[in-house]
């Protein structure tokens, strides 16, 4: 049985392809269209997923979207009726939006899937899953385990904010959840607005920018903006928020509360900024330990799958994963509401139509390694079409070349294989690194990426080394966990060093591997296996042969604000728009002083801020 699943309309659309409750395909359409967290419909990504599954779209069985528009339409009139008439002008604003595309989203995702196949039976084969058991899906149904608790949060789905399920073989029981508008995701959503982020993608900015600054107003929030009950339930104080009818985040009680208006996005990032982000960090973790510690108690469940947007919180993670009530914890790479694609293909198979589940001893993931990826004939014919520079070689030659950049404190694209599905590059689509070297974050940030100097830069460490390394010794493919460098790596620091404050902290080397330890000895953790991506750990490998080193910087390939490349194109597009010294493109290697002048872009200003 062949199911794609879509989701849509919202932020960051996706399409996936399950056969027989195997994963064939998925990927975000931002990838194909360029257009960092695209909602619009994604027929790219179904066009890509079905030409990866060799098949047409006649041959699909069943098409699932990831939630139940008319549930969230149900909210949105129950919520301006609750608050009313507070809210009058967002609800103007969004009611016709609603009547005339979301209320009747069946009929205009079958008039968009017809595009496909003329035929296309959307009475009998196009199906709806509640955006939360959609989450849940994605994670239990593609983890490792037999049976596992797990537990979603985001920022609203339907009604549900917070969700805890169980799973046992091929069902998925959603047991209890919280509704909006009382919501984690929101409350951290809300401190990224406040501190002069983009909501919906610049939540991981705060959480780096958390351990500049000191906890001070988290006592604060608990005692006004959050009642957090011993078993993780909570209620929001709804008079400091404006997110549920307003056109804003925060309202002004919430604005006094802390000090002032909003920071303006770009405005100087002041101590005041790093503590609020450090204080909403810390009242975060504490309710996700006090909701994991609960559902240990209310399952019994030795193993635990997260999902949603705030499970890509990977500080929370590593507390939830070091609090040990859970044997094992596994998070979907997708977590956010792209890989709800996933998931409705997933319930659809095996809970709607109860598809026989094969638990393997990993995940069915592969890595998260889903996307397109090109043959070498096609590489070289799409460089030499936008006039790349480069030379061929073997396996070997340039695992070699590479490997002595790298070592040279080289800034290098690296371009292999299947793109990732989810928001971390995995080694597929990165830019890489020497860890060891003191200046590589800043050079990457200010020079590469374009962004601001603050944002922290993930090790990629060999599996087989990363307790040598970091306090952890479980497998961490996805980048979805934090942990501390091991103590006989770290430099101590002086005592001048340690009475500086905030931003001033960002340039000092706190370990043999300055380039990757965030200014509290954490690391943003990839274990890499030989299993799911052989040439990746074969250059980390070789990378080691060189420096008794086994860790790389491992960073996204794309600018700010850009969608992570795609195709050769785009990888050489943002090797001339950025001080990348060396590319590896398949067995092409190019360089940077070998390209045509002509040929250089300027990023700086090229893509809105992220």
């Amino acid at each position: 049985m062949r199911v794609l699943g879509i989701s849509g309309f919202y932020h960051d659309s996706a399409a996936a392809l399950v056969d027989d409750g195997h994963i064939i395909a998925a990927a975000q359409e931002e990838r194909f269209s360029r257009k960092k967290h695209d909602s619009e419909f994604p027929a790219a990504a179904i066009a890509y997923c079905l030409k990866e599954g060799g098949i047409e779209f006649s041959d699909v069985d069943f098409v699932v979207f990831y939630d139940k528009p008319f549930l969230k339409f149900e909210r949105l009139l129950e919520t301006y009726l609750a608050f009313a008439p507070r809210g009058f002008k967002s609800f103007r604003k969004a009611l016709p939006v609603w009547l005339k595309e979301k209320l009747f989203q069946k009929s205009l995702l079958s008039k968009l899937l017809r595009n496909f196949d003329d035929d296309f039976d959307w009475q009998n084969k196009l199906l709806f899953t509640e955006h939360h058991q959609s989450h849940a899906a994605s994670a239990f149904y593609a983890s490792p385990f037999e049976e596992a608790a797990v537990l979603t949060m985001d920022g609203v789905g339907e009604w549900a904010t917070t969700s805890v399920a169980v799973g046992k073989g091929n069902t998925l029981n959603m047991v209890r959840e919280i509704e909006f508008p009382h919501s984690l995701g929101l409350l951290y959503s809300a401190f990224t607005y406040y501190t002069g982020f983009k909501v919906n993608s610049g939540e991981y900015k705060l959480m780096g920018l958390a351990p500049y600054g000191e906890p001070v107003f988290k006592d604060l929030i608990l005692d006004k903006l959050i009642d957090l009950k011993p078993d993780g339930s909570f209620r929001l104080d709804m008079a400091y928020f404006d997110y549920a009818t307003g056109l804003r985040m925060t309202s002004r009680k919430f604005d006094d509360l802390f000090g002032g208006a909003p920071r303006r996005t770009e405005e100087l990032l002041t101590q005041h900024h790093m503590d609020l982000a450090a204080s909403i960090q810390a009242v975060t973790e504490e309710v996700v330990l006090h909701l994991t510690r609960s559902i240990a108690d209310e399952t019994g469940s030795e193993n635990l799958c997260l999902a949603g947007g705030v499970a890509l919180n990977c500080v929370a993670n590593g507390k939830v994963l070091r609090d040990g009530r859970f044997k094992n914890i596994w998070v979907q790479p997708a977590a956010g509401d792209a890989g709800g694609a996933l998931g409705a293909a997933l319930c659809a198979y095996h809970h709607h139509k109860g598809g026989v589940r094969t638990v393997g001893k990993s995940d069915g993931m592969q890595g998260s390694y889903l996307g397109p990826q090109f043959e070498q004939s096609d590489i070289e014919q799409r460089l030499t079409a936008v006039g790349a520079k480069f030379e061929v070689l073997d396996e070997a030659g340039i695992i070699a070349a590479c490997a002595d950049g790298l070592a040279n404190q080289k800034a290098t694209g690296w371009f292999q294989g299947r793109m990732e599905f989810g928001p971390r590059a995995l080694g597929a689509r990165s830019i890489l690194g020497d860890a060891r070297s003191p200046t590589m974050q800043s050079l990457l940030n200010l020079k590469v990426k374009y962004r601001e100097s603050f944002r922290p830069f993930a090790p990629a460490v060999l599996r087989e080394d990363v307790s040598d390394w970091f306090e952890i010794d479980v497998d961490s493919p996805y980048m979805l966990f934090v942990a501390d460098v091991v103590e006989s790596r770290r430099r101590e620091m002086t005592p001048d060093e340690e009475a500086l404050f905030g931003i001033q902290k960002l340039n000092i080397a706190r370990s043999d591997i300055p380039a990757v330890t965030h200014i509290d000895y954490s690391s943003r953790i990839q274990t890499v296996h030989k299993e799911t991506n052989p040439r990746f750990h074969e250059l980390i490998s070789a990378f080691k042969d060189r420096t008794d080193c086994p860790v790389v910087v491992n960073t996204s390939f794309n600018v700010r604000g850009e969608p992570i490349v795609c195709t050769p194109e785009d990888a050489f597009r943002c090797f001339m728009g950025t001080e990348i010294e060396l590319l590896a493109v398949g067995n092409c290697l190019l360089k940077e002083e070998d390209q045509d002048p002509a040929l250089r872009i300027d990023y700086t200003d090229a893509f809105e801020l992220d």
